[in-house]
């Protein structure tokens, strides 16, 4: 198939949203819940941002079909898979593998899969 010319280029993701949350971002994967505006929440980790949407009260515009267990997140850290492992069993939280070789966006990668209580896949990975 070939290649259509690109007349931009993208850099990186500004934002991305996940319809309601549970403890499980907070206290496991220790990001911090802020509030901004008249009545938004986000989550803060690094540099980065997960702006939440209480369960049918999404913020317009949103997902032509937003509904709650439907994200797929990766999430990146340095901090060895192994250890990982420990803090979710820790916290009675069963991976749905142990640890997996990928590819991402770098190279290759190695992976552990679980979800949250509302069904949304997330991925924790390591270069």
């Amino acid at each position: 198939m070939a290649r259509l010319a690109v007349l931009f280029v993208l850099s990186a993701a500004r934002r991305l949203v996940l319809i309601f949350v549970n403890s499980l971002y907070t206290q496991v994967l220790g990001m911090e819940e802020v509030s901004f505006g008249s009545d938004r929440k986000a989550l803060l980790f690094g540099s980065q941002k997960i702006n939440l949407h209480g369960r049918g009260a999404e913020i317009q515009p949103n997902a032509q079909h937003a509904a709650c267990g439907t994200a797929d997140l990766c999430l990146l850290t340095d901090t060895p898979l192994e250890t990982v492992l420990q803090e979710l069993s820790a916290h009675g939280i069963k991976p749905l593998s142990g640890i997996v070789a990928r590819t991402g966006a770098m190279g290759k990668i190695q992976s552990v899969y679980l979800r949250d209580p509302d069904g949304n896949l997330l991925e924790i990975s390591s270069y």
